[in-house]
């Protein structure tokens, strides 16, 4: 052992006997208070560190709260939204149903005025091309349609059976380029053939140059084309079109929405004009 090592370990004793007698000395005076001074100092370093442990436990708690808080709002906010889509939903159908329980309403409303056999059916599908301009039915030959019965609503006329199945029927609507119908104006009992444009409007053809035809004119069906029953609205004349004498163009406004069909009569009871036919045919 060193010279050296001897003097520091004598300035360490000597450090440690200072400390404690400075402590001996503190544990024994007393402070204006009359609490010793090293239990003041003790106290006041023991208070600082609770202190700083009870900000730090109360940051830790106050922010757990505050997520558990979050976490909760968010779980009723995701429930409100889902009690709001529900309600949305509910809503949507109830209107759906009233809405079908208006054109139910109609639709019987039009079969009680008439004197007509007819069975309801309800449209399935419409035709995928506008060249074709077709819709399915949910009745068939199973409910006795047969081909060229007459499709009518509560606005008029729709068209007719063209392809009946057991349980289904393609129909062909009145617009489709292909369709057409014995009509006759209502005021001035004109005659001509209606006839699809495969758009959303109809044309009057085969007026007389005599007959007396002017816009907003009533459409009606003939019967003589032995499909429609007489006397079921077409459609108005939209526009007229002469030429001197003669028309080269009458322009109809169907009366049926047809993009909005959702139920329809099928006319089971032959037209005179059918009956006739079927008469001679025998």
């Amino acid at each position: 052992m060193t010279l050296l090592d001897i003097r520091q370990r004598a300035g360490y004793l000597f450090l440690v006997v200072t400390l404690g007698h400075i402590i001996l000395i503190s544990a024994q005076i007393n402070s204006r208070s009359g609490v010793p001074v090293l239990e003041q100092v003790t106290f006041g370093v023991f208070a600082e560190v609770q202190r700083s442990m009870t900000a730090v436990v109360s940051g830790v708690r106050h922010f757990w709260s505050g997520y558990v808080g979050l976490r909760d709002v968010r779980e009723e906010n995701a429930e409100l939204k889902q009690q709001l889509a529900d309600a949305q939903v509910q809503l949507q159908q109830q209107r759906a149903l009233a809405d079908r329980s208006r054109g139910l309403d109609r639709l019987l409303g039009l079969r009680e005025r008439l004197t007509l056999n007819t069975v309801a059916a309800e449209v399935i599908a419409l035709g995928a091309t506008p060249d074709f301009r077709t819709m399915t039915i949910d009745k068939g030959s199973q409910q006795g349609l047969r081909s060229d019965m007459a499709i009518i609503a509560p606005a008029g006329v729709v068209g007719r059976v063209v392809v009946p199945s057991l349980r289904a029927a393609k129909v062909q609507l009145l617009i489709d380029r292909n369709a057409a119908a014995g009509a006759l104006i209502e005021r001035s009992r004109a005659q001509g053939v209606v006839v699809g444009g495969g758009d959303e409007m109809l044309r009057l053809e085969y007026v007389s140059e005599i007959a007396d035809v002017a816009v907003g004119d009533v459409v009606v069906t003939s019967g003589i084309d032995g499909i429609f029953p007489k006397g079921f609205i077409i459609g108005r004349v939209e526009a007229v079109d002469r030429s001197g004498r003669a028309y080269r163009r009458i322009t109809v406004s169907p009366a049926v929405d047809f993009s909005s069909l959702e139920e329809v009569l099928v006319v089971l009871t032959p037209t005179p004009a059918r009956e006739m036919a079927g008469e001679i045919g025998k």
